[in-house]
């Protein structure tokens, strides 16, 4: 119930945290810790994860059973990604990964979804195991599954604008559209947005902003941890139907008439 299966991987938790944003590599590894999760993405363009000249992040996670997703913030273009993951790859064996190539880059950062089929496909191709950042349109959606995703990874809000959840609809319709899991992913603010993801049939959540920037990190990832198991639990289990007027908890039936 609890693992997911990510193309050839099978991971112990449904939640991926990032490790941008962070004080340092120290705290960063103590929030992952506390998250529960077996997975952190990591931005090849920013965060040192090869040179053993400087502070290297995979130095820090040494010993843990955490494993790094390369991602391509920062790139803009498929041609771009593509070079940056064939290159990470023969820098470090990684083949899963985060591909996201962006459109807006200075106000929305909204992904350029057509291009990020493109390299999806080419990606798909050279035998990587992808999880693609998109917006939250089942069209595209199951665009990139047919491009070669092995999972869909829909906007919740603007990356880091902890906005939670705006079209739960959207989600939903995600989840309807493709076959590979759904990680919902960017915008997520606090343990009630991952809940209620879940809540509506994603796969997994993935955060950083919400917990790297929170007064207590290391609290708020076990906030996460737990908010994504009961968010599971709960959509597992199927809510009651709404309904316009109120029930009674015990049945009318045979009561005892005054």
């Amino acid at each position: 119930m609890h693992t997911l299966q990510i193309g050839k991987y099978t991971l112990g938790s449904r939640l991926i945290v990032g490790s941008g944003k962070y004080a340092d590599f120290e705290t960063t590894k103590a929030a992952t810790l506390a998250s529960g999760s077996e997975l952190i993405t990591v931005a090849v363009r920013r965060l040192n994860i090869t040179n053993p000249n400087e502070p290297n992040l995979r130095d820090t996670f040494a010993g843990t059973n955490v494993r790094f997703l390369p991602n391509s913030a920062g790139c803009t273009t498929a041609e771009e990604a593509i070079t940056l993951f064939r290159l990470t790859r023969e820098a470090t064996g990684i083949d899963l990964i985060k591909l996201e190539v962006i459109g807006d880059t200075q106000k929305t950062l909204y992904p350029d979804v057509l291009e990020t089929i493109k390299a999806c496909e080419v990606l798909a191709k050279d035998g990587f195991t992808i999880m693609a950042y998109t917006s939250d349109d089942p069209i595209m959606a199951r665009r990139l599954e047919d491009a070669g995703a092995h999972a869909i990874m829909p906007l919740a809000a603007p990356i880091g604008s902890g906005l939670g959840v705006q079209n739960r609809y959207n989600i939903v319709f995600v989840r309807e559209a493709v076959k590979v899991p759904i990680i919902v992913d960017a915008g997520i603010g606090c343990a009630s947005d991952a809940a209620l993801a879940m809540e509506l049939g994603a796969d997994g959540i993935l955060t950083n902003t919400a917990i790297a920037q929170a007064q207590n990190p290391i609290m708020m990832a076990e906030a996460m941890k737990n908010a994504v198991i009961a968010g599971r639990l709960s959509y597992l289990a199927g809510r009651i139907p709404k309904r316009p007027y109120a029930t009674a908890s015990s049945p009318i039936d045979g009561m005892i008439q005054f």
